[in-house]
């Protein structure tokens, strides 16, 4: 296929709804961990793993060779909620894995096949439970995109496209939202104290420990358990949306385990699978298990080829060569983001495990430094509620020897397009009445004193 039928694919049929092609400007024919390449044979490293959906890599070899056994052997494709053997291996396995690192067993509630409609079926579930309405969810929140997950969502660009008013959502401060030295926790114990507050006690809280799309703040393991003890004294529950920052993507699988928290329901998707596959599941403590059969159902959520992989992914964990992997490759990254850092006098990196990010000073920065590494051979995204933090997601498989390649790219990216900038601002030229001018990092014209 040519470039210019493919440009009128893209273009002139397919939806003007699409964001990615954008950043990526070409066509992708195969991939292999953390390696892709396009239709040109040009090879890309992937920092950005499908927004966190393949934590194993594109195409890893034992999921994708269970699946192809599965597949071969006539297995189901997809069941609704009967049980079949590929959905009881995962339950089996998931169970042993959840009392392994959290000592006690949730229920799992198998939802529609995205990360959105986990979120929507906790919100019925807390507000059965609680008999209360509203959700609490907080700053620079993402949640997903149905009416209900983006009520919770914080993105103005996002919620407007709703096309009605978002209700059922008080809003709240995340850790470190104001100032380090402002305890947000302290502001909403007063909010839900106080009976004239104006704010109702909320049905249930719903946070991601670590932010993916608003900026990769990560809220600690104090706050976040002064959160839970909050919740307890208000009977509220706690809903952790471990969409993006679980299975993984923060070191531990869950990523509250280190606050060594149990919240009432967690909910999972993206990288659940192992492979890509849509799988979403909502972990529930026992007494939350209050929906009646039927309640919240959907078509794809009985998935059996996720269930495969899934239960392939679980068995990762278990291995000491998979956790050493990637344990080192975010050690890695975490000394070549404090470099950097300190290199171009940047903020802090942000983030935990392998869900790292760096501030820039503006959007556009960012932007152009992801555009310099895409044409140098490395895949990325910002995030951040003005889009000026580079986000960095590589596969937990991935090679150490690609990650240093991956950074050295970064770093090169991030020294032409600051350089450029510098440049720019220090270029003088003279005005026609002789004053001298200069262009400031915004590309604005300053008259120099």
């Amino acid at each position: 296929m040519n470039q210019f039928t493919r440009a009128r694919l893209s273009k002139e049929i397919e939806s003007r709804i699409r964001f990615y092609p954008a950043r990526f400007p070409t066509v992708l024919a195969r991939a292999k961990n953390e390696t892709i390449w396009d239709v040109s044979g040009r090879a890309y490293i992937d920092f950005f793993s499908a927004a966190g959906s393949l934590n194993y890599g594109h195409n890893n070899e034992r999921m994708k060779s269970a699946l192809l056994q599965y597949i071969s052997g006539d297995g189901l494709v997809t069941s609704l909620d009967i049980m079949t053997a590929a959905k009881e291996e995962f339950i089996q396995k998931f169970d042993d894995h959840q009392r392994a690192r959290l000592g006690q067993s949730y229920r799992l509630m198998f939802t529609g096949p995205t990360g959105a409609n986990a979120v929507e079926a906790a919100f019925k579930l807390a507000r059965r439970v609680t008999g209360r309405w509203h959700i609490g969810a907080f700053t620079n929140s993402f949640h997903g995109m149905s009416l209900g997950a983006l009520s919770a969502s914080s993105s103005k660009r996002v919620r407007k496209a709703a096309g009605l008013p978002l209700a059922g959502v008080h809003r709240y401060p995340f850790e470190g939202y104001f100032c380090p030295e402002v305890n947000t926790l302290h502001l909403i114990e007063r909010e839900l104290a106080d009976p004239e507050s104006g704010y109702d006690l909320p049905a249930a809280f719903i946070l991601e420990t670590v932010q993916g799309e608003g900026g990769l703040n990560t809220a600690s393991p104090g706050w976040l358990c002064g959160l839970l003890s909050l919740c307890r004294k208000h009977d509220i529950l706690l809903i952790i949306d471990d969409i993006q920052a679980g299975c993984g993507r923060t070191g531990e699988f869950f990523s509250f385990e280190t606050a060594d928290i149990r919240p009432d329901i967690v909910c999972l998707s993206k990288s659940l699978s192992g492979f890509g596959l849509p799988l979403s599941m909502v972990m529930v403590r026992d007494n939350c298990d209050q929906l009646e059969s039927g309640e919240h159902n959907g078509t794809f959520r009985g998935n059996n080829h996720a269930f495969i992989t899934a239960s392939v992914a679980l068995d990762l964990w278990a291995e000491e060569a998979f956790n050493r992997n990637h344990r080192a490759i975010a050690a890695i990254v975490s000394d070549a983001l404090n470099r950097l850092a300190g290199a171009y006098d940047l903020e802090v990196p942000r983030g935990r495990g392998l869900m790292r990010g760096i501030r820039i000073m503006d959007a556009k920065a960012a932007d152009a430094i992801c555009m310099v590494a895409f044409e140098a051979g490395l895949l990325m995204e910002t995030c951040g509620s003005l889009g000026d933090v580079i986000k960095i997601m590589p596969p937990l498989t991935a090679d150490p020897a690609r990650i240093r390649e991956g950074l050295a790219i970064l770093e090169r990216s991030i020294g032409v397009e600051l350089e450029r900038r510098a440049s720019a601002a220090t270029a003088v030229i003279r005005a026609d009445d002789g004053a001298d001018i200069t262009r400031d990092g915004h590309n604005h014209v300053v008259r120099l004193a």
